[in-house]
């Protein structure tokens, strides 16, 4: 049964019930004698066997779950004749799931709003026409109009001069952003300016709003371990609760104390908060841009005691950046830079296309290469205006010019270093390097705020180039030039200490990922690999989302546990007060709807969790002291 029809399903039997509960007041109130006990029967006997219903499909998958007690109380009252309690208890159960289904459903909003909002065609220039189209029909290199308004439906650059897209449904980020031409576009924004053109690089299927749809429909269908638990220790309950009616009836001979204490106990709080805080705290954390699969890796994350984080990619851009340009011959600075980028136009090397970008970021006019030939994982020659160009490593370009490799204060560094020749000379280097994200140093000061009392950096590259980039950072211990079979391991070793988080954006870390307590994917840029291995996917390439994400699992869990120790110790005192005698059954059922009700009422706090996020000046000044401090490593 789909989540539609169960909802009407549980809104039918609240009327049917509540239906008869009034009916039997009115004919109660005008002087009938048997009539509203009549009225009341009718009104419980459709909840009582749907719940016999329900109870039976419980035990055939092996499990005892606490609407037995709701079952005996209803079936007590009836054949004891307290016909009132039997009725106000079927509207108590009634309600109280129809209560759980409608806050559950609000706490999925956040997550219904992504798959509502998939587009299913799109608007595609062709042969000088507009046309819409299937997004299936959609091929990289189309050319697509996106209106004010419009989701982006497939990931693209920009082919405009500029857009402004709204991100808050991926995100969290309440601001739209500008983006320049050439720059990604994330499928699943919305355009919040003019219209632009957009450049299609995937297939509707293959982008990233297509697979956060899968990971949402993926999540919806989990069911909490902290539910499975309470469906466990259902049995610890139900036990103490029939002794504690039969001790009652057994020492007064008064069969309706028993039916008093059945009445209070139903329905038990345990059912009713865990699942309705935990999928709130999957809700939450959609709207910070951290897409949990579901409520076991929500539970898992509450308990996350270490983090092993990958360095490119993950705790850095993996994109390097050009952090200098050295001179050796006096050539200015943007010469050097222009006709490197030129030559480079004929690679697809990410160094080459990083230079490229660079280029394009300084307004420099590139001219087309010629002669251009491209020695794989060495460097490209060519000519550009009419200059003979070589671009590539120190040792390649060296050779090409008759010269000696130097050594380079910036390969200390850890940088990456990028010489060019002009006619023969070395005109000069670039130094590049692969920057830490923005609000790394924050996020992990933050980190440690919520309990992770041990951060490691597992990563394939050099030692020495983890050591510089993570400098001054506290890492517990840095693990480089690791295998992705070793990467297993250290997660695996690292489970002494408590469960562990891991996380990584490429393929190489999909093995890793799976074998850690918790696994984490950098889900916009990410491997798909990476993505489908892991629990959690942040849906930007932000690691600092881990905070929020953390931050939220730990207070929903500690809302979800507040809830049911508050609702259970409510609830015992009550079967004791019946027990004594203190409460007839129709007050110990009213009693007990109001403590349903308070539970999840408190539950749904999980919706309004503000995690603690990075000042705004942290993250921005931090990436920049980075690189200047890498420029002056370099000179």
């Amino acid at each position: 049964m789909d989540h539609l029809s169960s909802d009407r399903f549980k809104t039918a039997l609240l009327l049917v019930a509540l239906t008869g509960l009034m009916l039997g007041l009115v004919l109660h109130l005008s002087g009938r004698t048997e009539a509203p006990a009549i009225a009341w029967t009718v009104g419980v006997i459709p909840v009582l066997a749907a719940l016999l219903l329900e109870i039976l499909r419980s035990l055939w998958r092996g499990e005892v779950g606490l609407d037995i007690v709701a079952a005996l109380s209803m079936s007590a009252a009836l054949t004891f004749g307290e016909t009132l309690a039997a009725a106000v208890v079927a509207v108590m159960y009634s309600g109280g799931t129809f209560l759980e289904s409608f806050a559950e459903g609000h706490a999925r909003r956040e997550m219904q709003d992504l798959l509502s909002r998939v587009p299913r065609t799109a608007t595609r220039h062709r042969n000088g026409e507009l046309e819409d189209v299937p997004l299936d029909e959609i091929r990289p290199g189309d050319c697509l109009l996106i209106r004010q308004g419009d989701v982006v439906p497939v990931d693209g650059t920009i082919a405009s001069e500029a857009a402004f897209l709204d991100t808050s449904a991926l995100t969290g980020e309440s601001l739209p952003v500008r983006l320049a031409r050439d720059a990604e576009a994330m499928s699943g924004s919305t355009n919040a300016g003019d219209a632009f053109d957009l450049k299609a690089i995937r297939r509707a299927k293959e982008s990233t709003y297509a697979g956060i749809v899968r990971l949402v429909e993926e999540a919806q269908r989990s069911k909490a371990p902290m539910s499975r638990l309470a469906d466990r220790w259902s049995l610890g309950f139900l036990v103490p609760t029939v002794a504690l009616a039969f001790a009652a009836w057994w020492f007064t001979d008064d069969p309706i104390r028993a039916v008093a204490v059945l009445v209070v106990a139903t329905p038990c709080p345990l059912i009713l908060a865990v699942p309705v805080a935990l999928v709130a705290g999957l809700s939450r954390a959609a709207h910070f841009g951290v897409l949990i699969k579901g409520a076991k890796p929500l539970e898992a994350m509450a308990r996350i005691r270490t983090l092993i984080l990958d360095k490119t990619g993950t705790l850095t851009e993996g994109r390097p950046q050009i952090v200098s340009i050295d001179s050796h011959d006096g050539m200015a600075e943007d010469d050097i830079l222009r006709l490197a980028a030129a030559l480079d136009q004929a690679s697809k090397h990410p160094v080459a296309q990083a230079i490229v970008a660079a280029a394009k970021e300084r307004g420099l006019a590139l001219p087309v290469p010629s002669e251009a030939a491209e020695v794989p994982g060495e460097g490209v020659v060519g000519s550009v205006d009419g200059r003979k160009v070589v671009v590539g490593g120190d040792g390649f370009v060296a050779r090409r010019v008759g010269r000696k490799r130097g050594d380079h204060p910036a390969l200390a560094a850890g940088s990456v270093l990028v010489a060019v020749a002009v006619d023969g000379h070395m005109a000069g280097h670039l130094v590049m390097a692969d920057p830490l994200r923005d609000g790394t140093e924050a996020m992990l000061t933050g980190l440690r705020r919520e309990g992770v009392s041990r951060i490691l950096l597992a990563t394939g590259d050099r030692a020495k180039v983890a050591e510089r980039v993570t400098e001054g950072l506290g890492f517990d211990g840095l693990r480089a030039g690791l295998t992705p079979d070793q990467k297993v391991l250290l997660v695996l070793t690292e489970r002494k200490n408590g469960p562990v988080m891991m996380v990584g954006d490429g393929v190489n870390d999909a093995p890793a990922l799976a074998a850690a307590d918790v696994g984490v994917a950098m889900g916009a840029r990410g491997a798909a690999a990476s993505a489908e291995a892991a629990d959690v996917v942040l849906l930007v390439d932000r690691v600092d989302r881990l905070g929020p994400g953390i931050e939220i699992a730990r207070r929903s869990k500690r809302i979800a546990v507040e809830s049911v120790v508050a609702g259970i110790g409510l609830s015992v005192l009550g079967m004791v007060a019946a027990a004594f005698g203190y409460l007839t059954p129709v007050q110990g059922a009213l009693l007990q709807e109001l403590i349903d009700v308070a539970v999840i009422l408190n539950a749904l706090r999980a919706l309004r969790i503000k995690p603690h996020e990075p000042s705004a000046s942290a993250v921005a000044i931090e990436p920049r002291a980075r690189i200047s401090e890498l420029k002056e490593y370099a000179s």
